[in-house]
């Protein structure tokens, strides 16, 4: 009997994120897709991310980011378009910061040298998640994920997404199926970064989760891993 090859997916976390982002969709789709979840935390370059990922990639694979995974999903295409066959960006930004964005990376990274990391506190948790999810086990769940990955990570991290260049110019040239989300109650990158990219992107399908905040792989993560089996097969 003939059984189909599963798809190559790589899944691409956030910033203070790890491969918890992505559990429930990994174990979700095992049955239509090899998933793997990268690690963006090792290096201090877009660039650099990008190649790591690329060398240990399959040679063509579906490519879905949150965030930061969604800016280290567009350097991916640029170094390597001819490898992606398809592309999901969750709660991500095209652009790159301005310098007010900038300024506020530079201080909370110099914030470090006084041993002030506190990860997601209770306190930021309102800017991550709807307010239905900041007292919960997704709560918990996001500050535990934080503390994991860490100080040194985490100002690696905001180093890459300080100098991650504005893929805007790039938009136009994606030509895989696009699928572009957002949480309808995002204050990081809210609804109308995601439309931005929407709009770039012929094709494109724009997806707006209801009473969901910057992580929807953990605030609606059945709805997520049916719109990710969805996208897998235009």
């Amino acid at each position: 009997m003939f059984v189909m090859p599963l798809m190559p997916l790589i899944l691409l976390p956030g910033l203070l994120c790890d491969a918890t982002l992505w559990r429930a969709q990994v174990d979700a789709l095992a049955d239509v897709a090899a998933a793997s979840i990268a690690d963006l935390t090792v290096d201090d370059t877009i660039g650099a991310i990008a190649a790591r990922i690329l060398a240990t990639a399959p040679p063509r694979f579906a490519l879905a980011g949150l965030s930061m995974g969604g800016y280290v999903a567009f350097e991916v295409f640029r170094q390597a378009p001819e490898r992606v066959t398809r592309l999901a960006l969750f709660d991500t930004s095209a652009a790159s910061d301005d310098e007010r964005a900038a300024d506020r990376r530079r201080r909370l990274v110099e914030s470090l040298k006084a041993g002030r990391f506190l990860g997601v506190t209770k306190h930021l948790l309102p800017q991550l998640v709807h307010a239905s999810q900041v007292d919960g086990p997704v709560g918990e769940a996001v500050m535990a994920m934080a503390k994991r990955v860490g100080a040194d990570a985490y100002r690696r991290q905001q180093q890459v997404i300080m100098s991650r260049p504005d893929s805007r110019p790039l938009l136009p040239s994606i030509a895989v199926p696009t699928l572009v989300a957002v949480g309808d109650s995002d204050v990081v990158t809210p609804l109308a970064r995601a439309r931005e990219i929407h709009a770039g992107i012929a094709g494109s399908r724009l997806y707006v989760f209801d009473d969901c905040g910057h992580l929807p792989a953990m605030e609606k993560p059945e709805e997520t891993s049916a719109l990710l089996r969805q996208w897998l097969t235009w």
